[in-house]
């Protein structure tokens, strides 16, 4: 993803991403500032927003956002190798970046399709919890099933994909429904409108 910022222009940088109301520059501070947060700066942070996530999450990101595209890129680019997060599972911050670069790259036209070993670990974390996005709630008595690997969950009406499409709708990524079929569509795709992405 970083390779593929590299050539955007200012107008790219300031076009909506899927991430609620953030641009794509400030999805890239705030996958920044994400990488930068070990648990106890993470911690203050969000005391210090009285435990108000959204609050939080906008102060984190402009910390991370630069004067220009250039800078917030720079800063990006300097955290690449960071294992550096917050409390919680690995896989949450494995979906931190997949899902996020998903937000960007969608609307920007940039075809990107993240290994499918990574978006099936992923895929299965989100089935089975609702850790930081409601995504166990929205496929409940649905049956989900990856056409492009291993990834097959839950009993219902089916819903048959590529996996990166399947995850982006559990994230609460609308969109990606349109990616999607079979008989339980309308009901993810109202369950993920209704959830809403979250930063």
């Amino acid at each position: 993803m970083a390779n593929r910022l590299d050539s955007l222009t200012d107008a790219q940088w300031a076009q909506p991403s899927l991430c609620g109301d953030w641009s794509v520059e400030q999805v890239v501070a705030h996958l920044t500032a994400a990488a930068s947060s070990g648990p106890l700066r993470w911690m203050g942070s969000v005391i210090r927003a009285r435990f108000d996530f959204d609050e939080h999450n906008a102060r984190r990101m402009v910390e991370q956002r630069g004067a220009t595209p250039a800078e917030t890129l720079a800063k990006f680019h300097n955290i690449l190798t960071s294992t550096t997060s917050p409390f919680g599972p690995s896989e949450a911050w494995l979906g931190e970046v997949v899902v996020h670069s998903q937000d960007i790259l969608r609307p920007l036209g940039i075809a990107y399709t993240p290994p499918i070993v990574m978006t099936t670990h992923l895929a299965r974390f989100l089935a089975r919890t609702n850790f930081t996005v409601a995504s166990k709630k929205a496929i409940h008595g649905l049956h989900l099933e990856a056409v492009d690997g291993p990834f097959s969950t839950g009993v219902g009406p089916q819903v048959s994909g590529p996996t990166i499409a399947l995850v982006m709708a559990m994230a609460g990524r609308e969109t990606y429904c349109d990616d999607l079929t079979g008989p339980g569509v309308d009901t993810l795709r109202a369950r993920s409108q209704a959830a809403g992405p979250r930063s």
